[in-house]
């Protein structure tokens, strides 16, 4: 049999509903999808490929879905350090943003943290940003799986003047983008204290007719939810979301660092998902999401990294790591979080929360072969007695050799095949040096 390309390795974390690691087996890809997955011996034996990748010293896993950015703010990493959420975003990215913010800014910027991405691992993302053409022109420069975010304010900014033209511009880049595979789209209004009822209402309406998510944050700290009580209505963010019939299976709530006993059922009720970004919530002292008693009441708990001005890097496996560590100490259980968990909310319960789990976050035949090969043959991995232990325990994102989108090897050896390194590296330095008078 002839077919596109075979790659075999030591190790298949596969993140199928029975959670199989498989040794020395190989996956063999057609059309951009898993045709097979055989061991690595039979395949050798009967398959002719075009392209040949044997691993020997390797893990072959999902790729890893990254389910809240805003990628373009990678261009703000370490602008603004150790402040709390609001005068971190009030003094100084919303100046910035003003200053600055346009669709070269938010392209470089995307480009930017698209090349971080891959050489962590990164084969899908979900953004939330403004002017969200250019940051879908870079992930489909990049050949990476994206859901881009159609963001929705109140007030204005440099890319819309008001609500209306939010919704134009959505509407049209939706229908823009369809044809395009690996590209979709999500209503992405910014938080319950920055979009009003009416304008929640409308999306909620358009992302029932279009099929697609609603991503926002919501219960990001206890200052947003103290000062939704304190209005006239005393309502807490997530009983208005509720009310305005907005929490259902397509709905993506980020953070949600403060939630009592009752809105977690409610939440596991209606099927929302809860995209968990303990880096970003630890460095700007949001909280702490109660993952674990998230998942036993039922939600589907996914992974995020928020974006790189407030964590400051977009390195899924750093993240998972911590949301292991920081899961059990706030369940003050040793058991919470196990590593085959960690490794589920970093890959296929994102694409379910994405609305994309028969296409993508698990290795399985007929879906898209999207995947990653890390490398546990240097020393800092010996010994090894369980490659899901190792990989959210002691593994680096240095250590992530090969990355595969739909088939299409968009990093080799750790060299990217359809990024200019060199060029967007200089290009991040030519806006530091305009944005650090800026600042300061």
């Amino acid at each position: 049999m002839k077919i596109e390309s075979l790659v075999s390795a030591r190790w298949l974390i596969t993140a199928d509903g029975n959670d199989r690691v498989l040794e020395n087996h190989a996956l063999l890809i057609e059309q951009g999808r898993i045709m097979d997955i055989l061991p690595a011996v039979t395949a050798r034996q009967h398959i002719q490929a075009g392209q040949q990748y044997h691993l020997p010293h390797h893990a072959l896993m999902p790729g890893l879905i990254n389910a809240h950015t805003h990628a373009a703010m990678s261009l703000m990493r370490g602008l603004a350090d150790d402040l709390p959420l609001m005068p971190w975003l009030q003094q100084h990215i919303w100046p910035v943003e003003a200053r600055w913010g346009s669709e070269e800014f938010v392209h470089d910027g995307s480009r930017l943290a698209m090349l971080e991405m891959l050489r962590s691992g990164t084969t899908c993302f979900n953004d939330m940003y403004f002017f969200p053409e250019a940051t879908a022109r870079a992930a489909r420069q990049a050949g990476l799986r994206g859901v881009i975010g159609l963001i929705m304010l109140d007030f204005p900014s440099n890319y819309a003047p008001g609500p209306e033209q939010y919704l134009d511009k959505a509407l049209a880049l939706h229908e823009a983008l369809k044809p395009d595979a690996l590209i979709h789209t999500a209503f992405a209004p910014h938080a319950p204290y920055t979009v009003s009822d009416p304008h929640l209402l409308r999306l909620g309406d358009e992302a029932r007719r279009l099929g697609i998510p609603l991503h926002m944050h919501v219960h990001e700290t206890a200052t947003e939810v103290a000062q939704a009580e304190a209005q006239e209505n005393s309502e807490r963010p997530l009983a208005r979301l509720e009310r305005l019939g907005l929490l259902d299976e397509h709905f993506l709530a980020v953070h949600m660092t403060q939630l009592e006993t009752r809105e977690m059922e409610h939440l596991a009720q209606a099927g929302v998902h809860v995209i968990h970004c303990p880096e970003s919530n630890l460095k700007l002292a949001s909280g702490f999401c109660p993952v674990a008693k998230l998942q036993a009441a039922g939600v589907n708990v996914a992974l995020g990294t928020d974006g790189a001005a407030s964590n400051n890097d977009l390195d899924m496996l750093g993240e998972m790591k911590t949301a292991a560590l920081l899961g059990k100490a706030v369940a003050g259980d040793a058991a919470a979080l196990p590593a085959r968990e960690m490794i589920r909310m970093a890959t296929i319960n994102g694409a379910r929360a994405l609305g994309l789990e028969q296409v993508t976050g698990s290795l399985e035949t007929g879906k898209s072969a999207d995947l990653i090969a890390v490398n546990f043959g240097e020393p800092e991995s010996v010994p090894l007695y369980d490659p899901v232990s190792h990989l959210v325990y002691c593994t680096t994102r240095n250590q992530i050799t090969h990355a595969w989108v739909a088939g299409r090897l968009l990093m080799d050896r750790r060299r990217l095949t359809t990024l200019d390194e060199a060029d967007i590296v200089e290009k991040a330095k030519s806006w530091q040096r305009r944005l650090e008078p800026t600042h300061a």
